[in-house]
This record gives C-alpha cells, structure tokens and sequence, in this order.
C-alpha cells in the first residue's frame, strides 16, 4: 500500500472556468510525485460552502489529512500553491502542524515567491511573454495583504524595472501598490493601451469583479484604452515547473 501522500492545496474558487488554473497546477505536481497519492484541499470555509451547494465536495486541509490517516497515511507533504508568504499561507502551515505527531512526517512547501532569485525568475519571464509595444503597458493585478509578505509585489515591480521594462506595472487589490498608485503613474505618458492580467493563480472573483469592474473603468476613465485577459498563473508552464521545483525538492 502507498504509504505517502502529497496534499495540494489552494485557497480555491467559486468560479468554475477558473477551477482549470488549479487543476493544471495539481497535475504538473502529480507527474514529480508518482509515487504518491495526490489529493486536493481548498482552504477557504467560503469557496468550500459555495461549492457545496453546488453538490461539489471539496475538504479542507484538515479533512484531508484526517482522511488520509484513516487510509493509512504515515508520510505528508503539504504542497501550498499560494502566491507569498501571506496570512492564508500561515494559517495553512499551523494547520498541517497539527499533525506533526499523528504522522511519521508532515512538510509543508513553499509559495510561489518565496525569495530574491523566485521573483528575479519571474519578472524575467513576464518579460519575455509580455514584449514592449509603443503606447501600450502591461498591468498585473494580485490580490495584495496586509502582511510584510505583499512586500513581494513592489520588488517584482523592482525587479522588471531593472530589466528595463518600465512598461510593465504590478498592482494589488487589498495591498501596496494599488489602483490609485498606477494610475498616477500612467498619468505624465499619456492615454494608453492597457492589458489588465491577473496576478493571482485563478483567474477568479478579483479578476472578474475588481480588475474587470472598478479598475477597467477607473483606467478608462482616465483616458485609457483597456483590455482584459483572464489567464490566471497556473495555466502558465513555467508557472506550473516553479511549482513542481518547489515539491521536488521534498520529495
């Protein structure tokens, strides 16, 4: 019998095209572990109620892990897809820790930036996949906190900039730097064309209900010419090997 086991889990979402950013996620990490049962875990009460009503059963960490231990689990790695080092990621890892004597082992992996050479890789990569064009900028859209991880956001920002792409601006919903900050920057060049991306994992409630609601407008009303995509980050392939670097490594 398989005696290990990865839990994937995300805080997850209640917008069900966007559901395919997680599970692209999960499958990537299911080919490094192929010798571990892979489950999924949601971690937000929220998203597992909506989802609920829907007839969808989604545990969370907790059940996952008690469920495990019922089949005989002795080894666990709990792989997180969080973007940062946030609240939801410390909740996550009190959690799992819970259970530290009730298995032989349980480790819980690193988000997706977790230091200097995380966010150096991926400002070089949102450069290459989002080239320059003439009157046109880039902005990312992340959903930000209040916790010294957002500081993740403005050294992305840093991080493109030293790659010479003044083009490209990170911003956040709930955190620093936020709409009113990119706007006064879009301020001294002028009307542009304006691509909003999310920079979340799904492309879920924030994208569809902040970026493409209150932001659009606020940018087009400032004179802007804006577009939106809904790509959230795990549909991305270098997005999904960052993931499994991070489980690799555990294994």
């Amino acid at each position: 019998m398989n005696e290990q086991a990865v839990v994937i889990a995300s805080f997850g979402t209640s917008v069900p095209e966007a559901q395919v950013s997680i599970t692209l996620v999960e499958e990537a990490l299911a080919t490094v572990a192929k010798d571990w049962t892979c489950v999924r875990a949601f971690t937000s009460p929220t998203i597992r109620r909506i989802l609920r009503e829907r007839g969808e059963d989604i545990p969370s960490l907790t059940e996952a892990l008690e469920r495990l231990l019922a089949d005989g689990i002795r080894r666990v790695i709990v792989q997180p897809t969080h973007l940062l080092y946030g609240y939801e990621y410390d909740k996550l890892k009190a959690e799992a820790e819970i259970f530290g004597g009730r298995f032989e082992s349980v480790t819980v992996g690193r988000p997706l930036l977790s230091d200097n050479s995380d966010i150096q890789r991926f400002a070089l990569h949102l450069s290459q996949d989002y080239p320059a064009e003439a009157g046109a900028v880039t902005v990312f859209v992340g959903h930000g906190t209040e916790h010294f991880a957002n500081a993740a956001y403005p050294a992305l920002q840093t991080a493109l900039g030293l790659l010479g792409r003044k083009d490209i601006y990170v911003s956040t919903v709930e955190g620093w730097p936020g709409l009113e900050d990119v706007l006064r920057q879009l301020e001294p060049v002028g009307p542009q064309r304006v691509a909003l991306l999310p920079l979340m994992l799904v492309a879920g409630d924030h994208a569809k209900n902040d970026m493409a609601g209150d932001w659009k407008s606020r940018m087009e009303e400032a004179g802007h010419t804006v577009t939106c995509t809904f790509i959230g980050l795990g549909q991305l392939d270098w997005v999904q090997e960052m993931y499994q670097t991070r489980l690799a490594i555990l294994l």
